[in-house]
């Protein structure tokens, strides 16, 4: 099983990824959006975890109601320079009321890291050639943020002065 960070710390993935639509395997399971709209009934009722990948031109809208359904969403970064998965990501935490593990994908590595955290991501999912000890540093790369986000919902000013 690949390695990866969740909440601060690297751990085991769990989950398969089952990207056509057939029988389900009797582990967690991470389908794409296709597979989950072909066999939703089956798949709400697996008995293991349950976890949907939505690739950037899926926006979060189109699983909304059933986000309270998933263990797991998990948001895939194709390129760098795609940065969809990051307004993504403060949907679904702060529109659509997902707590649950939100993981990130693709093209994940140490310079995205902090940035991915401030936007509600708990799970990182880094990429292959990247080590995955000197990705989880960062995560620390800042003290402070000025501006409010997912994880701090106060601008540093209004902290300061509490």
């Amino acid at each position: 099983m690949p390695n990866i960070i969740k909440d601060g710390a690297i751990v085991a993935d769990t989950y398969q990824l089952i990207t056509e639509a057939g029988a389900l395997p009797a582990q967690d399971i991470l389908v794409s959006l296709d597979v989950w709209q072909q066999q939703r009934d089956a798949i709400l009722a697996h008995p293991h975890k349950k976890a949907v990948m939505l690739k950037p031109d899926q926006h979060p809208e189109v699983i909304a109601d059933d986000v309270k359904q998933f263990d797991m969403i998990a948001l895939d970064f194709p390129a760098f320079a795609d940065g969809r998965g990051y307004s993504y990501a403060a949907l679904l935490r702060q529109r659509f009321g997902f707590t649950g593990e939100l993981r990130a994908t693709g093209d994940v590595f140490k310079d995205n890291m902090f940035y991915l955290k401030r936007c509600g991501f708990n799970s990182f999912a880094v990429r292959v050639d990247k080590d995955i000890h000197v990705a989880l540093q960062g995560l620390n790369d800042f003290s402070e943020s000025y501006q409010a986000s997912v994880d701090e919902s106060r601008p540093l000013y209004r902290r300061r002065f509490a």
